[in-house]
């Protein structure tokens, strides 16, 4: 029974695989591989999504909801933010890395635009786009809508809403949609008040949704159940949030 169910995970991801593009690109001499899906049936607009994966980088859960987001009909982006040769082994070397993104957002920003470069290149409408991100991706897109890429909207799946007090906080045009796990204690309550004010602040058009018993994580299938360690999946969230994204997209890019 293990090694047919091994087996089938094998083949989903090989299916997943097969639908996605390596991409390369560059910024500098650092070099750089991202993911495209390609719809089989584009929209009539070639509205396209970058995505923003967590801080493992391009691990399954950017590469299945790449595939699911090109079923939609989305051109789609995997950004790599990190390099091909700066891949992290571990959640030690991850937080290292995402760490040095956050706190240099400038050059998080970079490889944000230089990602959605990627994504018109590759046919997307550069009047319909969106930036979508989880966990320290969804940090990104919230980074996005900081620096007013031209972007509709962003979404943030449980991501971190933290920013340095000493930024100047700038009016923000692509509108912003924050879907959160009401029990993520990794985002604390103060940090999520000042996300807020500094929203009204920058008089953006923006909407968060809290899920109950959801934590950080909640929509990575492989975060486990424990919800005392601080991320699990749960399905209930993970599933409403999608369906919260679909709508969102409806209004920002038809």
């Amino acid at each position: 029974m293990k090694t047919l169910i091994t087996a089938l995970i094998f083949m989903f991801t090989l299916t997943i695989e097969a639908q996605l593009k390596p991409i390369a690109y560059s910024d500098g001499e650092q070099k750089l591989e991202g993911l495209l899906a390609q719809p089989k049936k584009e929209l009539k607009n070639k509205a396209g999504v970058l995505l923003l994966p967590a801080w493992m980088g391009i691990e399954n859960n950017a590469k299945e909801n790449a595939t699911e987001l090109a079923k939609l009909g989305y051109i789609t982006f995997v950004a790599d933010i990190y390099g091909v040769d700066k891949r992290p082994q571990n959640t030690k070397e991850a937080g290292q890395i995402a760490g040095y993104f956050k706190k240099n957002y400038q050059e998080y920003q970079k490889r944000i635009q230089l990602a959605l470069d990627q994504l018109i290149k590759a046919g997307a409408n550069p009047d319909k786009i969106a930036v979508i991100g989880y966990c320290f991706g969804g940090s990104g897109a919230i980074e996005a809508a900081r620096s007013n890429m031209k972007v509709q909207g962003i979404v943030s799946f449980h991501g971190g809403l933290g920013r340095d007090a000493t930024r100047n906080i700038e009016p923000i045009k692509p509108k912003v949609l924050v879907l959160h796990g009401a029990d993520d204690f990794f985002v604390p309550e103060a940090e999520i008040k000042a996300f807020q004010d500094e929203m009204n602040k920058a008089k953006a058009d923006w909407q968060m949704i809290y899920y109950a018993d959801a934590v950080h994580s909640f929509t990575h299938k492989d975060a486990g159940n424990d919800k005392s360690k601080g991320t699990a999946y749960n399905e209930k969230a993970a599933k409403r949030s999608w369906e919260a994204m679909k709508q969102f997209f409806t209004e920002i890019l038809n």
